[in-house]
């Protein structure tokens, strides 16, 4: 569909993500976690057999698996891999917090420390595709922040096994314990712990939509998850400068991910249009998930504004998943981008680099969750702490102001704790 300069008052209705039903997933995802928690491993099989078709008799991933797993991997791939994974850790090193301190004279230090969350779970989805790169993705900033116990689970094939490359990267990364446990059921048992699978504090990964809602019932029992997060989407942002091919080919990479997928183009040079819409059709009918891509595009928008200030607005309103501006002056406009996952600058700058290898993270928030939430960063797998001491003179500074303030929000024992001290 394609909208020429439609009025802000009309953005929403344009703007709108496919339609998600919520309400039956939450419905299962509740049932299968009531079963699991009651059952444990005995439920866990039980729903592997009917959601997933394979009869698991021991969830994790043995020694064995894994050097098969090493004989099948494509040795180019596994090149391909450890180039990437050599840029996701550069650019995830650089995250790492430090010690913050700061000190006054009157007698108080105050300091914080990042800790690593001791147990995380990682879910990689397996189904249509084997997202090994969700693997570097996320095992690679929990192992760089000190993460004690690392749980991958990912969902088996029909035969009970996991595909090589998914083993094998998470081998290369570090990670030992893997087990074939996926979908809602894998989620249930991450958050309340089974015989084979731990309980973690906290989830990490993508996934269709009872994933994710799985992940937000395992709030309603103590743990955290990475993001809220929904389908895929891209926003592109072009002008005179911009290749129609190239456009047409980053709007179809996010396309190719799932049928419920969006994608928008927005410009304002109506001319390339034609260009684009061509090169759509005919890339289109080279992809092997053509019929995915498809459906996808049925979603697409394309909006014909009056500027670049008017597309910039559009843009932190939608708040993308994928922001790429191909521009001729992207540089001047990075600092008025206030809402994105991340942003692809230039026309050489492909969303493909962020999903695989440039070093960025590709889970990333999606849904307009942007406006709130960031893409998984080391912040994600770190929490802060905070450490105070005062000396007898600090708190004789202090003293009034906290006895103050207590009194006033009547709250005597508070006030008390400090007057208890002074008078000593």
């Amino acid at each position: 569909m394609t909208v020429f300069y439609p009025e802000a008052h009309d953005w929403a209705a344009i703007l709108a993500r496919p339609e998600q039903h919520n309400e039956e997933p939450l419905t299962v995802a509740r049932e299968v976690f009531e079963a699991v928690k009651a059952q444990g491993d005995t439920a866990l099989r039980r729903y592997t057999a009917q959601f997933d078709k394979a009869h698991i008799t021991d969830f994790l991933v043995t020694p064995a698996e894994f050097a098969e797993a090493e004989k099948l991997a494509d040795d180019s791939l596994k090149a391909a891999i450890r180039l990437a994974a050599g840029n996701i850790t550069a650019f995830h090193k650089k995250q790492l917090s430090a010690v913050v301190e700061w000190q006054n004279p009157q007698g108080i230090t105050c300091r914080q420390e990042p800790r690593p969350i001791e147990k995380v779970g990682l879910y990689v989805p397996g189904g249509s595709a084997p997202l090994f790169s969700t693997v570097l993705m996320l095992a690679i900033p929990a192992r760089l922040a000190g993460c004690k116990e690392i749980v991958l689970c990912t969902p088996p094939d029909a035969q009970g096994t996991i595909h090589p490359a998914i083993l094998w990267t998470a081998a290369f990364c570090g990670v030992t314990k893997v087990y074939k446990a996926g979908g809602i059921q894998a989620i249930a048992a991450m958050t309340f712990g089974t015989e084979s699978i731990p309980k973690v504090y906290k989830l990490f990964g993508p996934g269709n939509r009872y994933v994710m809602a799985a992940k937000q019932l395992a709030t309603h029992y103590g743990v955290a998850i990475d993001m809220p997060a929904g389908p895929s989407e891209v926003m592109v942002i072009a002008d005179e400068t911009a290749n129609p091919s190239f456009i047409a080919a980053d709007l179809l990479s996010q396309a190719e991910h799932g049928k419920d997928s969006q994608t928008l183009l927005l410009t304002w040079t109506p001319e390339i249009l034609p260009w684009v819409e061509q090169e759509i059709e005919r890339q289109l009918n080279e992809l092997p998930r053509k019929d995915i891509a498809k459906a996808a595009m049925e979603n697409s928008r394309f909006i014909v504004l009056k500027d670049t200030d008017t597309a910039i607005a559009m843009a932190n309103e939608y708040a993308p998943e994928h922001l790429i501006l191909c521009i001729n002056n992207y540089r001047a406009l990075t600092e008025k981008i206030s809402n994105a996952g991340s942003v692809f600058l230039g026309n050489y700058s492909p969303e493909s680099a962020g999903d695989y290898a440039s070093g960025t993270n590709h889970t990333l928030p999606t849904n307009a969750y942007a406006k709130a939430y960031s893409g998984i960063n080391m912040d994600a797998f770190i929490k802060k702490i905070t450490f105070q001491e005062i000396t007898r003179e600090g708190l004789e500074y202090l003293a009034p102001t906290l006895t103050n303030m207590a009194e006033n929000e009547q709250l005597q024992a508070h006030s008390n704790a400090v007057k208890i001290r002074i008078k000593k």
